[in-house]
């Protein structure tokens, strides 16, 4: 009981008394906080209702038909029911599904050994963990490619969702590295550096990625020498790495120059040359400015995956497509774009909500 008496107010408080003061403080502590609550309750409402009726109450599942889905008033979730597999797959042959499944598994997995901070300890050094990656990457593309016991499987048909976070995910990080070339090239004292730095940044900003997407396809090719081939996703990916490495250095730049020349005069004092400058004072303090950019870019490069449907490749989005195009399914599409948008959605607040939380771990200390 003694203990209990120690306890600060807001600890003693009750759930229910705490519940109802943030309430209070963060909903209705103002006039304008109080009109804006009131208004988006209205709008919940008004259109709440009638989304879950459309979503659960009429909406049909299997066994259905696409003439049945088509007069009822609700979703038709016996579509997805029959074509999930399409969409997050695409066209990798069905009975191999279980490969780019797993292979997804073995992703989400590194990813949320990356993301938790603890594996940075237990690894010991970055190298270390990029060295893991490596393995992951590759274990991923034996996966889908096949060989070494499994039937092998051409690129030209993976698809859906893995094709989407290969592109997104392996194009982001590699441009993430170059960016930060490009960015150091253009505020380098060597003319050369400099001007060929400036001049990459430029050309690449200046040219749409659909653009890149149809060089890398179509014209590289009719470039290269007789008898040299490149994979097309490999081209493909390569366009996203140089597209977005443009733009990322950019946004590295701007954190570059909002530090101050007491950090690189300190460095100096401290005998440090130009590359351990950067590595261990100047480029932790830039990346940390520019983290909400950088998450921005990488949102960007996931959703810009779509593009590669131009070039005959059918990521998440153009599965999607693919799906609703059968003429068993007619005329049945919101709920397939409902599908992949969700999946968008999910994705892209994960990555929103984790950059938030390493700005707040990162800024620790800080005044």
């Amino acid at each position: 009981m003694a203990a209990d008496m120690t306890l600060p107010g807001a600890a003693r408080r009750s759930l229910p008394v705490r519940a109802a003061r943030w309430v209070w403080n963060n909903l209705f502590g103002t006039v304008a906080n109080s009109l804006v609550t009131l208004a988006i309750l209205w709008l919940a409402a008004m259109a709440l209702p009638g989304a879950l009726r459309w979503l659960f109450v009429d909406a049909l599942w299997a066994p259905a038909t696409a003439d049945q889905c088509l007069q009822g008033a609700g979703a038709c979730w016996a579509f997805l029911q029959a074509k999930y597999r399409l969409i997050l797959f695409g066209p990798y042959p069905y009975e191999e599904q279980w490969r780019p499944a797993l292979a997804m598994g073995l992703f989400f997995a590194m990813v949320v050994a990356t993301l938790f901070p603890r594996t940075f300890r237990l690894a010991g050094r970055m190298r270390l963990l990029l060295g893991i990656w490596c393995v992951a990457v590759a274990a991923i593309v034996w996966l889908l490619r096949g060989g070494g016991g499994l039937a092998p499987v051409e690129t030209r048909l993976w698809g859906g969702l893995p094709l989407t976070l290969m592109l997104s995910v392996v194009g982001a990080f590699s441009a993430f590295w170059l960016a930060i070339l490009l960015a150091l090239g253009r505020r380098s004292a060597m003319p050369v550096v400099r001007y060929s730095a400036i001049a990459y940044i430029e050309l690449i900003r200046g040219v749409p990625l659909i653009g890149l997407l149809f060089m890398a396809v179509v014209l590289f090719p009719l470039i290269v020498p007789p008898g040299v081939d490149v994979d097309k996703l490999a081209r493909a990916q390569i366009a996203f790495v140089l597209f977005f490495a443009a733009y990322m250095a950019e946004a590295i730049r701007g954190g570059l120059q909002a530090i101050p020349a007491g950090q690189y005069e300190a460095a100096a004092a401290l005998g440090l040359g130009y590359w351990r400058t950067m590595r261990l004072v100047v480029l932790p303090q830039a990346l940390r400015i520019v983290i909400p950019t950088l998450v921005n870019i990488f949102i960007g490069a996931f959703k810009d995956t779509s593009l590669v449907l131009i070039i005959a490749m059918f990521d998440l989005l153009g599965s999607a497509n693919a799906a609703k195009s059968d003429s068993t399914w007619w005329g049945l599409y919101v709920e397939a774009y409902l599908f992949v948008a969700t999946i968008y959605l999910v994705f892209c607040a994960l990555m929103s909500a984790y950059s938030q939380r390493l700005e707040r771990r990162l800024g620790r200390g800080r005044g």
